[in-house]
């Protein structure tokens, strides 16, 4: 089984904040894993995870199958490893989400196993065991039965490399945004794992030896309410009966802050972050996305009183939508200065595979030719190539919007301000302090730590400092997630930078291309709307 590489320069890889603690990902493969407790128990399985560790030609001789799963950021190095894999004479078997999204751009794979495995690995297995060497296999949507999804095979991670290890209790979410894919792989209907077998998990994690931050990482953890409301109580008592081995975070959706019992559950069960999407801060726009549970209700009170339990909040924004009628740049860093979210994904709009949006700018003739392809030498995600589509705004005052947002919010001065007003809200005082032994995340929290952020980054030495010495006084509950928050940024202040540069580079272009055309008298991207 090979995990393949997610692109460079990616918004999500944090290797910076990983190697203050001796990791060298942020995540581990779970859903390789899961698949991997399908197989056969006589199937000898190894892991290779690009992102860790190298490929080497004698895992490829090894094998007799290759098996490789992944999502669209690591499209080019998934498809390059199929090409490796036959010039190695290996049969390769894909899935995963971007395979179910866009099978026609693996159709070079030997075997295509489309949508939840579940209901139709075994059809593989038996495939194979025939002797066939090639077929599609595709799952009819929303069936998978997760209660009867196996224990994933931790004994196949190495768990030093990781910063946090995933588990998910549910699949689906019951919103309806026109932007996301998630409803379409998963559905409208969150399924649940039985307690008992998340907790089995859960214990086997433990067996395993690890400790530390679990991610569940459910589409959305409150999406199935009367079945979560069940799991809190036992999550709770199980963490007290092992002395506390696992801190969790989690995703859900805003209206989370509407519901105090749940808070207090999430609290009393150790969870410590949670990310919500948000968007923007725009109404209109909101309903326009079908995001309508953001809208009628004040997003920043909700995020300060998740604060008030004990959780930060990280969270996505997303500029280019339609309803952008004009620059939404000031509206958008100032609804996050006013929420003090510190880790804001903010990305252009992106049309993924699949997707309501999809189908409408296809409808409507305004999606690019190979909208869902990722090409090698792009080196990017949507922070740096979003907009796959014609925009009603001109595109370029949406880049400079974006770029106007990105230079604002990781600025270190504003992004130390959020840290310290964040940390006022937070209210960690009837917490645990100490992590337990074996938790990576001991090596951070403490001074050192930010004498390390501030050499690698001298522009940050200033404002770092002073919400430091200042939480440690005034919260010091707290202080361990402001440095946490801050070692974040020795990923988030270069991106930021380099995500800028590539946005320039694009403002650039548009530019170039528009000298000649209004030299000839020919309308440019910049007034075709207006014309």
């Amino acid at each position: 089984m090979i995990y393949p590489e997610f692109i460079p320069n990616s918004f999500w890889n944090y290797k910076e904040a990983c190697e203050l603690v001796g990791a060298k990902y942020p995540a581990a493969p779970l859903g390789l894993i899961t698949v991997a407790a399908m197989l056969p128990p006589s199937w000898d399985v190894r892991l290779i995870n690009r992102n860790t560790e190298t490929l080497a030609d004698d895992d490829l001789a090894w094998a007799d199958l290759i098996m490789i799963g992944g999502m669209l950021n690591q499209q080019p190095d998934f498809i390059h490893l199929i090409d490796v894999a036959h010039q190695h004479g290996k049969p390769v078997c894909v899935g995963g989400p971007d395979v179910s999204s866009s099978p026609h751009l693996y159709a070079a794979a030997d075997f295509q196993v489309i949508g939840e495995a579940e209901t139709v690995i075994a059809d593989f297995i038996a495939a194979w065991e025939r002797g066939e060497r090639k077929g599609v296999f595709t799952a009819e949507k929303f069936q998978a039965d997760i209660t009867k999804t196996p224990l994933p095979r931790w004994d196949l991670l190495k768990f030093e490399h990781y910063l946090y290890i995933g588990v998910q209790y549910a699949r689906g979410c019951p919103f309806t945004c026109e932007f996301c894919d998630i409803i379409e792989l998963y559905g409208r209907v969150p399924r649940t794992k039985t307690n008992d077998q998340i907790l089995a998990e859960l214990q086997a994690l433990y067996d395993r030896g690890y400790r530390g931050h679990v991610d569940f990482v459910d589409d959305n953890f409150i999406g199935n309410k009367k079945n979560i409301r069940i799991l809190m109580p036992r999550l709770k008592a199980w963490l007290v009966e092992h002395d506390y081995p696992f801190e969790f975070s989690t995703e859900a959706s805003i209206n989370l802050a509407d519901d105090d019992e749940m808070l207090q559950a999430m609290k009393d069960a150790n969870f410590f972050a949670v990310f919500i999407g948000i968007e923007s801060p725009d109404p209109e726009t909101l309903r326009q996305m079908r995001k309508k549970q953001n809208t009628r209700r004040n997003i920043a009170e909700c995020v300060h009183k998740v604060y008030s339990y004990g959780l930060f909040v990280t969270a996505g924004f997303i500029v280019g939508f339609d309803t952008e009628k004009v620059s939404i740049a000031d509206a958008m860093t100032d609804f996050i200065e006013e929420c003090a979210i510190p880790i804001c994904m903010v990305g252009l709009l992106y049309a993924l595979p699949g997707t309501q949006l999809t189908r409408r700018l296809e409808k409507e003739g305004r999606l690019h030719p190979g909208h869902d392809i990722m090409l090698v030498d792009q080196a990017g995600d949507q922070c740096t190539l979003g907009c796959n589509f014609d925009t009603l705004r001109p595109l370029r005052d949406i880049l400079v919007d974006y770029r106007t947002v990105l230079t604002r919010v990781f600025d270190p001065v504003a992004y130390a301000g959020r840290l310290s007003r964040m940390a006022a809200m937070m209210d960690r005082s009837d917490r645990r302090r100490d992590l337990p032994e074996g938790d990576v995340r001991k090596r951070l929290g403490g001074i050192d730590t930010v004498y390390q952020i501030m050499r690698a980054l001298p522009e940050v030495r200033e404002p770092f400092w002073r919400v430091f010495v200042s939480v440690a006084k005034s919260n010091p509950a707290a202080l361990r997630y402001i440095v946490l928050l801050m070692a974040a940024y020795l990923h988030l202040g270069p991106f930021s930078r380099h995500a800028i540069g590539e946005i320039d580079r694009r403002i650039a272009e548009l530019d170039a291309a528009a000298g000649p055309a209004l030299l000839r008298g020919e309308p440019t991207e910049r007034h075709a709307v207006v014309q």
